[in-house]
Parts: C-alpha cells; sequence; structure tokens
C-alpha cells in the first residue's frame, strides 16, 4: 500500500487525468446501460416458472398472477345467472380471462344467493424482485367495479376481493432514486461535518461521487456477460454511496491519527482491501443463484465496492498531505475500559439478546400472506366476509393454473377427486383452472398444490403464484448452507492469513451468523409480527417477510458486518504485535474505530432508510432489515460483544499452531520501519 501511495503521489497529474476521464467514460457508460437494462426477470429451471410462461405464451393471461375475486350477493328471486352479463363484459373490456358460474356452469361458483368470480388480467410482467408483496397499486380493482355494477340486478352488492384488494401495502410511490439519494448524500454530510469538523467532512463525499460513475463502467462490462436489472441501477447508487464514504471515512481518519499518508495507506489501505475482499465474498451468495436479478443485484455490489476501494486508494492520497495529528477523543477508550472490565456481564447480556432475536427468526414465514394478515376492513375484506359467510372457502383466492397439453385427457377428473380441491374448471380449452380449499399460503394449501403435482401426468404443467415462488424458496435455500459452508471457509482463510490467528476468524464468522440471525429476528418483529410497522412507517405488513429477504440481507450484510470487523481487529491486531497484551490492545482497538465505525454505521444507515422511503414494500422490507442490521452490527456487537469476547479469550485469540501457519503460509510477521512520509 505504502508503494501504491508513493506512486501516486509521483504521478499526480496522470493520476488526476485518468480520474477525469473515467469520471466522463462513467457517464458515457451510464448512458448506454439505461436503454439495456432489464424491467423481467426470469427463473430458468423452476418448473413453476416454466409452467407460468407456458401459460402466458399460450393464453396471454394467467400463470403467475393472482386472480381478483369479484363477488355478488343476489336479491331474494334472482338467479345466478343474471349475473352472467356483468362478468361477460368484464372479459370484453379488459381482455380478461374471466371464470365464474355463468360460462362455466360450474355450480360451485354460487352458494345461495352468493355467487363470485376468478378475473385474471391481461399479461402481466413476471419480473421484479421474488417476494411476496400484496398490493402494488390498483390493478383491475377499481375498473372491474366499475364495469360490472351497472350490468348487476337490481339490489345486488359487489365487493371485489382477493389477496392484492385484502393488502394495505400497496407501493404508495415513495421517493424516487434521485430524492434518495440527496436523502443519503444529506445525512452523510450531517455525520461527516460531526467527525470531521472541518472542510474535510467533503473528501470522502468527494470520493464516493467520483467511485459511482466509475462502477457503471464496470457494469457495461458486466452487461455484456449476465443481465443487468432494473433494481440494479436503483440499489447498488445507494449501497455504493455508503460504503466508497465509509471506505474514505477509515482512511482519512487513519491520516489525521498518523499525520502521514503512506503510514495511513499502509495500515487504513490494507484494511480497505480486505473489507472490499470481504463484501465481495459476501455478495458470492447472491452471484451463484439461478436468479437473474440476484446475479445482478450481486455483480453489480461486488463493482461498486470494488470501485469504491479502488478510487479510494488512489484518489485520497492526490487530496491529503502531511498533516499534524488529531488529538484522540477519551469518550471510546472508557467505554472499551468498562466493557474490558465487565466483559462477562457484557458478553452474555449482547449474546442474549442476539440469541433472543434468532430464536425469534426461526419463525419466519416465507410464504405467500394469508387472509388471516390482510386488512379488517374495506371492500375487499367485505367480499371475503361474504365469501366466509356463503361456505365458499378463501383458498378461492389463491387459485392457480394447469395446462393441459394437446391429446391429454382424464386430467380435470383425476384433480377434482384430490382432497384439498374445491373446484377445477376449463377456462379456456386446454387449460384448467384448480380453486383449492385452503390459501396458497397456508401448509395445507401448499400440499394442495404438491398432491396436484404428484397426480399430473407428465407433460401437463401446473402453474400459478405460489407455485412459482414455492420452487424459488426450494431452490434458494435447499442450497444456502452449503453456500454459507463456502463463503465462511473462504472468510476463515482470508482472516486466517490477515490476522495470523486461527482463533479470530472462527469468532469473527460465529458473530457475523448471530447478528445474521438477530436482524432475521428483527425484521420478523418488525414484517411479520406488525409490532410498531405501522406507526414508524406508516405500513400495514402483511404478516409475512418476501421469499428473497434472508439470502440477500445475508449478502449484503455478511460483507458489511466483516467490513467492520476487519478494521476493529486490525487495529487490535496491530497493538497487540507492539504491546503483547490483549487489554491494552482491546482497548486501542475500541477507542481509535469506535467513533469510526459508528459513523460508517451512521452513513449506510441512511442509505438504507432512504431506500426504505415509500415504494415497494417488498423493497422497503429489505432496506429496513439491512440497515437495522447495520445498526446491531455497529452497536451491539461490534461496540459490545467484540470486545467481551476478545477480553474473555485473552492470549487465545492470537492462537497460531504450527501446522495451521503452515497450511496457510503464514509467516509471522517481524518488525518493520515505520513508513516515512
Amino acid at each position: 500500500m505504502e508503494k501504491l501511495s508513493r506512486y501516486v503521489l509521483a504521478h499526480k497529474r496522470l493520476v488526476g487525468w485518468l480520474t477525469v476521464v473515467a469520471v466522463l467514460l462513467g457517464g458515457g457508460a451510464l448512458a448506454l446501460l439505461l436503454p439495456n437494462v432489464s424491467e423481467r426477470n426470469a427463473y430458468p429451471g423452476l418448473p413453476g416458472y416454466e409452467a407460468n410462461q407456458k401459460i402466458l405464451e399460450t393464453y396471454g393471461t394467467g400463470g403467475y398472477e393472482r386472480p381478483y375475486v369479484p363477488v355478488v350477493t343476489l336479491a331474494d328471486g334472482v338467479a345466478a345467472e343474471d349475473a352472467g352479463q356483468a362478468f361477460d363484459a368484464v372479459a370484453q373490456r379488459t381482455g380478461s380471462r374471466v371464470a365464474a358460474y355463468a360460462n362455466t356452469g360450474d355450480a360451485r361458483f354460487v352458494s345461495g344467493r352468493t355467487t363470485f368470480g376468478l378475473v385474471f388480467g391481461g399479461p402481466v410482467e413476471q419480473g421484479g424482485i421474488p417476494g411476496s408483496a400484496l398490493g402494488e397499486g390498483a390493478g383491475l380493482g377499481p375498473e372491474i367495479e366499475r364495469i360490472m355494477r351497472p350490468l348487476l340486478p337490481p339490489g345486488s352488492t359487489l365487493h371485489v376481493t382477493g389477496l392484492d384488494q385484502l393488502a394495505t401495502g400497496a407501493d404508495t410511490g415513495g421517493l424516487n432514486v434521485p430524492v434518495k439519494l440527496l436523502v443519503t448524500v444529506g445525512a452523510a454530510i450531517l455525520v461527516l461535518v460531526w467527525v470531521f469538523r472541518s472542510a474535510l467532512a467533503f473528501v470522502p463525499l468527494l470520493t464516493a461521487l467520483i467511485a459511482l460513475p466509475v462502477s457503471f463502467i464496470g457494469l457495461l462490462l458486466a452487461s455484456l456477460v449476465i443481465e443487468i436489472h432494473e433494481t440494479t441501477l436503483t440499489m447498488i447508487p445507494l449501497f455504493g454511496l455508503g460504503i466508497a464514504v465509509d471506505y474514505a471515512l477509515i482512511l482519512v481518519a487513519r491520516w489525521r491519527e498518523e499525520g502521514c499518508v503512506h503510514r495511513a495507506m499502509a495500515t487504513a489501505g490494507r484494511a480497505i482491501v480486505f473489507s472490499s475482499v470481504a463484501v465481495a465474498i459476501g455478495l458470492l451468495a447472491m452471484i451463484v443463484l439461478p436468479v437473474p436479478i440476484m446475479r445482478s443485484l450481486g455483480v453489480g455490489g461486488m463493482i461498486v465496492s470494488a470501485t469504491s476501494a479502488l478510487v479510494s486508494l488512489t484518489v485520497l492520497p492526490l487530496l491529503l498531505r502531511k498533516a499534524k495529528p488529531e488529538k484522540q477523543s477519551t469518550v471510546w477508550e472508557k467505554w472499551a475500559r468498562t466493557v474490558v472490565k465487565h466483559r462477562w456481564f457484557a458478553l452474555i447480556a449482547s449474546v442474549g439478546v442476539l440469541a433472543a432475536l434468532s430464536v425469534a427468526a426461526l419463525g419466519i414465514n416465507l410464504n405467500v400472506p394469508t387472509t388471516d394478515n390482510l386488512a379488517h376492513s374495506g371492500s375487499g375484506h367485505d367480499g371475503l366476509v361474504e365469501l366466509a359467510d356463503a361456505g365458499i372457502p378463501s383458498g378461492v383466492m389463491t387459485a392457480f393454473d394447469v395446462y393441459v397439453p394437446p391429446g391429454e385427457t382424464g386430467v380435470d377428473g383425476i384433480l377434482r377427486a384430490l382432497p384439498g380441491v374445491y373446484a377445477v374448471v376449463e377456462s379456456r380449452d386446454g387449460l384448467l383452472t384448480v380453486l383449492p380449499v385452503d390459501e396458497g399460503g397456508s401448509d395445507p394449501g401448499k400440499d394442495t398444490i404438491r398432491q396436484v403435482r404428484a397426480a399430473v401426468p407428465d407433460g401437463v404443467l401446473v402453474g400459478g403464484n405460489v407455485t412459482q415462488q414455492m420452487d424459488y424458496v426450494d431452490a434458494t435455500y435447499s442450497a444456502f448452507p452449503w453456500m454459507l459452508g463456502l463463503i465462511a471457509l473462504v472468510t476463515f482463510v482470508m482472516l486466517a492469513r490477515a490476522f495470523r490467528s486461527i482463533v479470530l476468524p472462527l469468532k469473527a464468522i460465529a458473530m457475523n451468523l448471530l447478528s445474521l440471525g438477530a436482524v432475521l429476528g428483527a425484521t420478523v418483529v418488525l414484517w411479520q409480527w406488525g409490532w410498531g410497522t405501522e406507526a414508524l412507517l406508516g405500513i400495514q405488513p402483511d404478516g409475512a417477510v418476501g421469499t428473497f429477504i434472508p439470502v440477500t440481507v445475508f449478502a449484503f450484510l455478511y460483507g458489511l458486518s466483516m467490513d467492520y470487523e476487519v478494521f476493529i481487529l486490525a487495529r487490535m491486531r496491530e497493538e497487540y504485535d507492539r504491546t503483547g497484551s490483549t487489554t491494552g490492545a482491546v482497548v486501542h482497538g475500541i477507542s481509535r474505530t469506535g467513533r469510526l465505525v459508528t459513523s460508517a454505521a451512521l452513513i449506510l444507515f441512511f442509505s438504507f432508510a432512504s431506500m426504505a422511503g415509500g415504494g415497494e414494500l417488498d423493497v422497503a422490507i429489505f432496506a429496513s432489515a439491512v440497515g437495522l442490521g447495520i445498526l446491531i452490527d455497529a452497536t451491539l456487537i461490534r461496540s459490545v460483544l467484540l470486545p467481551a469476547a476478545v477480553a474473555t479469550l485473552g492470549k487465545w485469540n492470537w492462537w497460531l499452531p504450527e501446522w495451521a501457519a503452515t497450511s496457510l503460509r503464514v509467516r509471522e510477521r517481524g518488525s518493520t520501519a515505520e513508513p516515512t512520509c
């Protein structure tokens, strides 16, 4: 790192011009990238997705769509056939596929004076983040009501229900990306001014504003190999701004401490390199998934992290000069001494809180939400009540399609005989619609789908919204433990070489996993149990967490958490090498990095908090989960658990047996001269 800083300072003009050219090329790369980003998503190889695509291509409706369910209560003496004109009008005027008593003759659509239908709208985009959020916009609901009401017999009532109509966490538009970036920049300036109390506050921000456009060059090159999703261009600038400021903050703070660019590069520069590698390792969890949008986000995160590190290590030395060492605050030193003194209490208390949250995470619900957790008022709820009063099961709202290839017969009879199936209708030639008794988001509802899949002959395809999400969960989380093991192994080797210890890496990995469990538990409390969600965010949760949340939160948080771990442990290792005192290493490490880590965490927190500010429910859940994770990690884990654990383990922290040193090719570092300024 010292060699790099000396090269940069010896070639200031060259590095400066290359930076200007890279920023200009980044703007051009973004202009080329924008028209070619994808707005859809694919899940190649997932049976549910392939079935839905076949249904959509053949019939133009259905597949992944969740049906709208118009519920009509007729006046006395009025027959169900008399409502047929209203259902037919919906099909004619909207191009939707409608299944009701009038066009199927199936008596299951009628119970007493209540009749209902299923409306599958026109072609829908099968993309977006693979979550379970409902109510993303008004959709066809109001249009169905407008068309049907004038055509119903006098005295009839109409309520359009369905999972999306019952959801109250609709997409309200929220803040657009430029506004979110402005919010993040404003928050970063406030934090940096608080840290530096001088014009230096704008140096890390300048670095970030250089790194972001340069990262678009990498994204453009990546687009030649993989599909870049539009969600990447939404999330990555916010993530990139936060992490670029973090890296620059680390280097600038160390420069102020050392009073020398070369010394700062030799220490903080090395930590930045390891940190960017740690972030990349965490994002590997997304890249290996067979889901293009996840791969796009993972690659984007790796690119912006690497770019931020590169810009910090090349541009910052141009902006920094020799300075007087900064006077160190004693606040964090006092805190560290308090934690060390009460290490056992701090250890037990912090682990207890994190473990309690992790236990809550065991009950995480990745299914489609059920009506029990949705709105308890409004037209959609009234329709649900009318269905229940008429003895019609709520499972009809998760009706799903089955594609029957030409020449295949008798499938409808097979399906009608299955337990858990309320009705089976042929809504188009070769297309069967199955109405289950139980909702797809419940265990019995999923069992019904599995039974249908097991019963149909080869070549018959079972589609549906729930079916596709079940496949996604199975494909993603069956491989997740293996990915976790691989990532942990790579992390262990990297950190063992960096810190010359096999205990510190194991502890770091264990803390990161505990942090992940706590964050998922907090997400369950906030979004699944709904404790304080509406009061804090103005959104009513639907009792489920998006299917993509755990793996994506892990991918982002694992690297960011390891980021802070590397910064703190690097300082502790430096001090231990200098003094041989574990207690001194803990106190020195926390006193030197406490304010830094807290400030960096605040900046990243505001990045994700702005991302959660309105818009899609799934994005709000993801962003708030990562934001909570950053706060939990920077406070409870890095400020309490980490110093308490290191202080408790004592000399065992630095244990590296000869066989491990040989296997890892680690040599005990000898004394080296400090870089000269």
